[in-house]
């Protein structure tokens, strides 16, 4: 069982920054990075003119049905896909076995690039999750209440 994510600021940095730099490394137009529920994490590069809520959402999509022609033939996932176009390209990997990450490109860059520099941002991506994870399972943890003593509350009700 996945424990809901829960997302802070200082991760939240650091996954825009990760995504920051493979757009710039892999000279892509867009990264994005989604849950597999479809709600759009961050984005970065040329998104002004994108519908990113759907992109995230059909993203998730295509990863369930993928995963279900994956289950067909014995696989357990295909981990990698990629869609070529006229002009744009995209190409999606999970990371971490929990989150999508999305890279939208041209011909002004190849997919041997984008997938080399896509191989370095998911382990960075993957370490940061991990992290991540860890935060939220710790006892008390995303709780406003957490660092609240007895003797805190004690003194709040005491005349």
């Amino acid at each position: 069982m996945n424990p809901q994510m829960v997302m802070y600021e200082e991760e939240f940095n650091q996954i825009t920054a990760v995504c920051d730099r493979l757009t710039k490394d892999a000279s892509a137009k867009v990264v994005f990075l989604v849950d597999k529920n479809g709600q759009l994490i961050a984005a970065t590069g040329q998104t002004q003119d994108l519908d990113t809520t759907s992109l995230a959402s059909l993203t998730a999509g295509n990863i369930a049905a993928t995963g279900g022609l994956a289950k067909l033939i014995g696989e357990r996932e295909f981990s990698i896909l990629f869609h070529e176009g006229e002009r744009d390209s995209l190409h999606i990997s999970i990371v971490a076995g929990r989150v999508i990450l999305v890279v939208i490109f041209d011909t002004r860059t190849s997919i041997g690039l984008v997938r080399l520099r896509v191989k370095k941002a998911s382990e960075e991506l993957a370490r940061i999750f991990e992290g991540l994870l860890k935060k939220v399972e710790a006892p008390g943890a995303g709780s406003p209440f957490a660092e609240i003593t007895d003797e805190d509350i004690d003194n709040l009700f005491s005349e």
